[in-house]
């Protein structure tokens, strides 16, 4: 019974569980960031194109 005991005290394995959620989380920012950035992105992306596609350049 005393190495099951111990098997269930030991706590060295918590810490990865912390990384793993931790991790997880930031992961979940990033892709909430990026969803709400992207909109904004595009659109402006593509009113640079439409811009660069009107310009001439002068040649002398």
């Amino acid at each position: 019974m005393k190495p099951f005991n111990k098997f269930f005290a030991d706590e060295s394995g918590a810490v990865t569980v912390d990384w793993v959620v931790l991790t997880a989380a930031i992961v979940g920012l990033g892709i909430a960031v990026l969803t709400s950035v992207s909109g904004g992105t595009t659109t402006l992306a593509d009113t640079i194109s439409s811009e660069l596609a009107g310009t001439t350049i002068a040649s002398y």
